[in-house]
């Protein structure tokens, strides 16, 4: 059963909130970090991204960008950019874009329900982005950005968070990208200990984004316990930053795919592999796949529908019959040679956000050769899986809108 437990947040004064508040640090490459906090001195990203503040030589894993990490917190704190709440707490977070509304709940969760298995996994991890979530994390002696978890929709825990976000929010803003951002502060002591009663019925919570960080926060807590001959199991490090949505308010958009070159083949021998396993026909215009088993390709300066030939799909193979495993398993890997997308240097994963636009940019640039757009894995096939302790394809689901960075940060210590 999920064990969730408030905490002090570490977080912007209401006049700072917008100009803290940050993308995830894994959404953009360090140039455009740099851009996004440029004239900002108060952007979150000087924390999560700190590499920004030192030359642009530096590589992103020296020791230097840990230290300037922890430097630029406690320079936050100390002018006063984030403060401490005085007593533990909740939070509401509600983001809004177009049509897309989630409101999740912030909370610290348990690194043991992590171990256990009541945090159910969908995503392997690469060692290299964990060692460095690690490392972050271990250095700044705080979880600095928040896992995106999902869990089964419950009317109760759903009741109390209706009530909350009818009071006055502590945060009410929107950012440039126009998604909405409000908080909410949960301080009722009542309201608390029926939250965490009722997660405690919960069987089961599921990442949705934060695979690596998630993992880095169980290896943290294991250097500390090792380092602490006192450990009791209810230190902070035991618990790590979450905002829970309900699985029926979350939003996936497709993550799409572009290749570097066509293997040595020629145009007419690709196109002939890929008639051999799809339905080929051209398209007027960009291809954005409206149900399973269809892809978008550009190529050449054109779009191309794709349909799966049923010959090709096992509906009995839960994670083959995955939309990002058909493409994986029948044309990236046989045909253009992408043995393991987890490492291979030609193959480049777009998030949705980004749009088929990006992927003609990648192509007619000369830079890719190939992209192929998907649909996009829904919450009933993550869930399904992540049941059966089963692993889906790397990069198979992108979540939008994203949580911002800044706005509540959980101090270990």
């Amino acid at each position: 059963m999920a064990i969730i437990r408030p905490f002090k947040g570490l977080r912007p004064p209401k006049s700072l909130a917008e100009n803290v508040a940050a993308l995830p640090y894994d959404v953009m490459d360090v140039e455009e970090a740099r851009a996004m906090a440029g004239g900002n001195p108060h952007s979150f990203l000087h924390v999560s991204r700190p590499e920004i503040d030192l030359p642009p030589e530096i590589d992103p894993h020296d020791e230097p960008v840990y230290v300037q990490g922890k430097l630029n917190l406690s320079k936050f704190i100390k002018q006063g950019v984030l403060v401490q709440d005085d007593q533990e707490c909740f939070y509401v977070y509600r983001q809004c874009m177009g049509g897309i509304v989630q409101t999740g709940l912030v909370v610290c969760a348990s690194v043991d329900d992590y171990q256990s298995g009541v945090i159910k996994k969908h995503e392997h991890t690469r060692a290299d982005k964990e060692e460095d979530r690690v490392r972050h994390i271990d250095r700044l002696d705080a979880n600095d950005e928040p896992v995106f978890y999902l869990s089964r929709s419950c009317s109760e825990v759903e009741g109390i968070i209706a009530a909350v976000v009818t009071e006055k929010p502590e945060y009410d803003f929107t950012t440039g990208d126009n998604v909405s951002h409000t908080l909410w502060m949960i301080t009722d002591r009542a309201r608390i200990e029926r939250l965490t009663t009722l997660f405690a019925t919960i069987p089961r919570l599921y990442v949705a984004d934060g695979h690596h960080r998630s993992a880095a926060a169980e290896r943290v807590r294991e250097l500390r316990r090792q380092n602490n001959p006192d450990h009791t199991g209810q230190e902070e490090y035991n618990f790590f930053l979450t905002v829970i949505f309900p699985e029926n308010q979350l939003n996936i958009m497709p993550y799409n795919r572009a290749v570097k070159d066509l293997h040595n083949h020629s145009l007419a021998e690709f196109m002939t592999l890929v008639k051999a396993l799809f339905e080929v026909s051209p398209a007027e215009t960009a291809v954005a796949p409206q149900e399973r088993h269809h892809f978008g390709m550009y190529l050449e300066g054109s779009w191309y529908h794709l349909k799966a030939r049923p010959g090709i799909v096992d509906e009995t193979d839960t994670v083959g019959r995955l939309d990002v495993s058909i493409l994986q398993n029948r044309l990236l890997n046989p045909v253009l040679g992408i043995l393991n997308p987890r490492t291979d240097k030609r193959i480049h994963f777009v998030g949705g956000i980004r749009g088929n636009d990006e992927l003609v940019r990648l192509v007619d640039n000369g830079e890719y050769a190939v992209a192929f757009s998907l649909y996009p894995t829904s919450i009933r096939e993550l869930i399904e899986l992540a049941d059966q302790d089963q692993i889906m394809p790397p990069k198979s689901t992108w979540f939008e809108p994203k949580l911002r960075s800044g706005l509540f940060v959980h101090l270990l210590s």
